[in-house]
């Protein structure tokens, strides 16, 4: 990005309050705090509107003004912009009467939110000019990571924890990126590639380009507030494990308020974990700033993150919306993904199963009332985290095909899905 744009943009240390420019940098030299984009939203006012959104494509790019896309950058892989869905059966279930799904598990390219997030970093490794791209991941960013870099003709080396689910590592490989198994869980993993980053120059996307890369989050923000008729939900439920998205989809609700797209009203905030590994949810149920790490261990790998760098911020943010945070068993999680599934026909990963049976103990503790209009967030699809469902369901013996037999069959299993006689009027008129 030339200089002259650095009044559109530019990392700046949220505590020291120091400017950076645009550089491929993570923290704060001297205070050691996370960077963030900051933006000169007058500069954008009369090119961010409601009806320059709506003139532009149906992807993550209708955003572009407030995302950090270096000049003459043109991005055109179909990201984002996925379904908010009406939930109103899973609501039944749970006891809530307004409550909607934003389902990322079919975004475009590799069926996960980390879709948005990756292609908003490599188009800042581009700019850059890293010849190799990287990242620490617990699969999805693997696999958009490899997607993307080999459609934008990047070499990719991925490291990831050695216990990642199998469909995961497969999803990674078929792009031809070099993916590296760790003998340790994410978070020696995501050290381990902060020493990498230093020493060969790469552009790890979580690492040296993690501010860029946490801005593509806010689309889902956007989305939601647009999705909604440009009004904003009074509950965002969001699964968390390094603690960034919860924060980005906030900031954007923000900004749209800044800009007057929006009505400024008070939205809460609550987060997702897994039991197993609940780092951010254990500092909100404490009325903590800080973060007490944990060793992860949960079937929901995708948010085993032990040690949050995000953490400490997206706890204080939870806790100053009046939300809370809460989390669930590896059984609930796999509850959640059948819960989900069977009542809206979306098949989550096990982040959204956690996200799912938060939901509904939220609703059942009372932190969400009935009729407030609620977004649960889903990030993943179910089916990279098919083995967290290995028993769960049994195959019965096959029944041959005649009429008779499937008939004695049926009474048998589920006698409830036979109906009345079947009269002499048949489908089509024919009798």
């Amino acid at each position: 990005m030339s200089d002259s744009q650095c009044t559109v943009y530019e990392l700046k240390c949220p505590e020291c309050k120091k400017g950076f420019g645009n550089v491929p940098l993570s923290a704060c030299p001297d205070c050691l705090a996370p960077l963030e984009v900051q933006y000169d939203l007058e500069s954008v006012r009369g090119r961010f509107t409601k009806e320059s959104v709506a003139a532009g494509p149906a992807n993550i790019w209708r955003y572009k003004e407030l995302l950090p896309i270096p000049e003459g950058c043109q991005p055109d892989l179909p990201v984002g912009f996925t379904p908010l869905v009406k939930a109103e059966r899973l609501g039944k279930r749970i006891g809530a009467k307004n409550l909607y799904v934003k389902n990322d598990a079919v975004c475009f390219p590799t069926l996960s939110f980390k879709d948005r997030v990756v292609a908003v970093a490599l188009a800042n490794a581009q700019h850059f000019g890293f010849d190799v791209v990287g990242c620490s991941s617990t699969g999805n960013l693997a696999n958009s990571v490899a997607a993307q870099s080999a459609r934008l003709g990047i070499r990719a080396c991925i490291l990831v924890p050695a216990d990642l689910e199998p469909a995961k590592i497969l999803n990674t490989l078929v792009y031809g990126a070099k993916l590296v198994r760790i003998d340790g869980n994410y978070d020696h993993v995501n050290r381990l590639c902060t020493l990498i980053a230093d020493e060969y120059r790469w552009g790890f996307v979580n690492v040296n380009l993690r501010p860029y890369y946490a801005e593509g989050s806010k689309t889902v923000g956007y989305e939601i507030a647009e999705q909604l008729g440009w009004k904003l939900p009074d509950n965002v439920v969001c699964p968390m494990a390094g603690g960034s998205l919860i924060r980005k989809i906030r900031k954007a609700f923000n900004e749209l308020i800044a800009l007057g797209l929006v009505e400024d009203k008070p939205v809460k905030f609550f987060g997702a974990q897994a039991t197993g590994c609940s780092p951010i949810s254990h500092s909100v149920k404490n009325g903590w700033d800080e973060i007490e790490p944990q060793r992860p261990n949960t079937i929901a790998r995708s948010l085993a993150i032990g040690n949050p760098a995000d953490g400490p911020a997206a706890s204080k943010m939870i806790q100053s919306t009046g939300g809370w945070a809460e989390d669930v068993s590896d059984e609930e999680v796999v509850d959640g993904m059948q819960l989900l599934a069977e009542c809206e026909g979306i098949f989550t990963e096990t982040a959204g199963g956690v996200t799912t049976s938060v939901t509904e103990k939220l609703y059942q503790q009372g932190r969400i009332k009935p009729e407030e209009l609620t977004v649960s967030v889903i990030t993943g699809n179910g089916l990279k985290t098919t083995d967290a469902l290995v028993g769960r369901f049994v195959q019965e013996a096959a029944v041959k095909p005649r009429l008779a037999e499937f008939d004695a069959y049926l009474r048998a299993s589920d006698a409830s899905l036979i109906g009345a006689p079947q009269d002499a009027e048949l489908v089509g008129g024919v009798k």
